[in-house]
């Protein structure tokens, strides 16, 4: 089984037989919910690629220090998957981000589309991205995860097609679409990958011409339609499958 995971936000000193001291909420989770205990083997990640498993060599209340005996820089995972997502009703956001962070996002969009039900403003908004983050960081350490993924501030359609538009390639998911997304040829040094996922009401036009304008291809998954927030999940394991990352 592999290590429980706990993030630290610097580990840019940790070398073998150093000690780290993790405190505050992170080590009362690893203490008080985990129980970890001295002795136990726990690993480290910094979110930015950089590893440390080490043994408890003592605990507090809100603290614990881990004697480092080994360090892992992990490469950045290639290609880098961003995600633009429509903003769904209730909780299903977060679900949506949870899926897409255990299954090796880097980036994840929340998307204001016209056709979304749920809107963000004001104080709403900054509460419902600030869940949208703590679920991604909690995820990626139920992932095993070095490189966390990053949530981006709330995007317009503009916004999100000049996000976009820089990637190796970009696919919006559409029932009404003709090609499969099987069928997308993905070239062999591919490094970026875009998907767009639309509101349960569906993209407009205006939407769809924008994406398309930033170089998007628009696909379908099947006949299955699929709701928001799982529809992003199925996409990216379909592309990461094709792709050296699971070879």
């Amino acid at each position: 089984m592999s290590l429980p995971v706990h993030l630290h936000p610097d580990l840019a000193g940790a070398r073998p037989g150093s000690v780290v001291r993790v405190e505050g909420d992170e080590a009362h989770h690893a203490v008080a919910v985990r129980r970890l205990a001295v002795g136990e083997q726990v690993r480290l990640v910094d979110g930015a690629g950089r590893a440390v498993t080490g043994a408890v060599t003592a605990t507090a209340k809100r603290a614990l220090e881990v004697e480092v005996a080994d360090v892992v820089d992990v490469p950045a995972p290639v290609p880098a998957v961003t995600v633009v997502q429509a903003l769904p009703k209730g909780d299903r956001g977060e679900l949506a981000v949870e899926v897409l962070t255990e299954v090796g996002v880097e980036r994840v969009v929340p998307w204001a589309a016209a056709r979304s039900v749920a809107v963000w403003r004001g104080e709403r908004a900054t509460k419902a991205h600030a869940r949208w983050s703590a679920t991604a960081r909690e995820a990626a350490k139920q992932a095993r995860r070095a490189w966390f993924p990053t949530v981006a501030p709330l995007a317009s359609t503009a916004d999100a097609a000049a996000l976009l538009a820089p990637l190796d390639v970009v696919l919006v998911l559409h029932e009404a679409a003709t090609a499969p997304l099987a069928s997308v040829a993905l070239p062999a040094d591919l490094r970026s990958v875009g998907v767009v996922v639309g509101p349960e009401g569906g993209l407009t036009d205006e939407e769809l011409a924008a994406f398309e304008a930033a170089g998007a291809t628009t696909v379908r998954l099947g006949d299955e339609v699929l709701r928001t927030s799982t529809a992003g999940v199925v996409a990216v394991a379909a592309l990461l499958a094709r792709t050296s990352r699971w070879a």
